[in-house]
């Protein structure tokens, strides 16, 4: 088991939300796409390098940034902090913990200004700005929005192996935990942490990391979800759904889960619930609740739990992917021994014979 990350003398950046993140795609012409003409994305800046886009409510001049590349991969978790002074503490915490720090005055990216970039002692990149070109806000462009329009970069979720280590280094740089997932032997399978006040920017799920298991863009209603399925059907492009729609239990919103031309998994996420109050409870999930990952007691799909997308050290190398060696969600839900219940107080004969191959593997079709 790797040693616990120790807690820096230096205070950590103040971090006001995730702003945007820089993906390598493969083929930039079928990634723009996929990003502009299918989900509604809009284009602030382009090359023959890269593609700048950003969701109808943002200022800023991205939220994601697709850039042409030999692997398909994540090169930046980007986080905006709430001065340019923050940016020195950024490097003295980094740099305390002996990461490798780069800091360029006039950004990584177009649009954005003095940053920082880090790989944080978890193998994940990570970049800290605060000076950014401001760009028009379309919120008010009524006749440039799509029935399935995204209006805002909401969170990431990322895979490592070991979660409550994770958990515990996001709490010294700030984060607070939202929700869990455990079970009675006090394993942690996955937790939600924040910044801003909703459920959550970032996610850290159990599995073989470092991963990028998605990153979510939200609507302002559900109905706005159903829009981009039936889009997607009408043009044949239902495969490109991997799970839902539907409602999670945990953080309680309505989601859809999208790949990529590169296999990149993208949530369309809307309707969880303010946590900016200082004494905001934690909500802990059995992992045998099968309603804690869809509120429908839909099962999960084995793809959602076993694929993820590779992260990249800052010269472009792919980080090397570390084995889970607690226990993994899937392998005690849906593997051959699992059992998943509705009610706690039921047993394995409670399920209905019509819902327990659903979560079998070898039975679902």
């Amino acid at each position: 088991m790797p040693e616990s990350i120790p807690t820096p003398v230096a205070p950590p950046p103040d971090i006001l939300r995730c702003a945007y993140m820089e993906l390598v795609v493969t083929d930039l012409a079928a990634s723009r796409n996929f990003y502009v003409d299918v989900l509604g994305l809009v284009v602030t800046e382009e090359d023959a390098e890269a593609v700048y886009l950003r969701s109808i409510e943002e200022f800023i001049h991205h939220n994601l940034v697709l850039r042409q590349g030999p692997v398909a991969a994540v090169a930046a978790f980007s986080y905006r902090v709430r001065s340019p002074q923050e940016l020195d503490r950024a490097v003295a915490f980094y740099t305390e913990l002996g990461c490798e720090v780069r800091r360029a005055p006039e950004g990584f990216t177009r649009g954005i200004g003095d940053s920082v970039r880090v790989v944080d002692p978890l193998g994940f990149p990570y970049e800290f700005f605060y000076d950014v070109e401001h760009v028009e806000r379309l919120a008010w462009r009524y006749d440039l929005h799509t029935p399935g329009a995204l209006v805002r970069l909401d969170h990431f979720n990322q895979v490592t192996p070991d979660v409550p280590r994770a958990v515990r280094f996001m709490e010294d740089l700030g984060f607070r935990v939202t929700e869990d997932i455990q079970d009675a032997e006090g394993t942690t399978y996955a937790a939600w942490l924040r910044r801003k006040p909703t459920v959550h920017d970032t996610a850290m799920t159990g599995g073989d990391g470092p991963r990028m298991h998605h990153v979510a863009f939200a609507t302002h209603e559900k109905h706005n979800i159903i829009a981009i399925c039936d889009k997607l059907g009408a043009l044949r492009l239902s495969d490109r759904i991997e799970r839902g729609p539907g409602r999670h239990g945990v953080s309680n919103a309505f989601y859809l889960y999208l790949r990529d031309p590169d296999g990149h998994r993208v949530e369309i996420y809307t309707q969880d619930y303010w946590t900016g109050d200082p004494d905001n409870p934690v909500v802990t999930w059995d992992v045998h609740d099968n309603q804690r990952r869809d509120w429908w007691g839909n099962p999960v799909v084995p793809s959602w739990y076993t694929e993820a997308s590779l992260v990249l050290d800052l010269d472009g190398v792919p980080q090397p992917v570390v084995a889970r060696t607690d226990t993994s969600e899937m392998a005690v839900t849906i593997g051959a021994d699992g059992f998943s219940y509705t009610r706690p107080e039921d047993d394995a004969d409670a399920l209905p014979s019509w819902k327990q191959g659903e979560y079998k593997l070898g039975h679902q079709l």
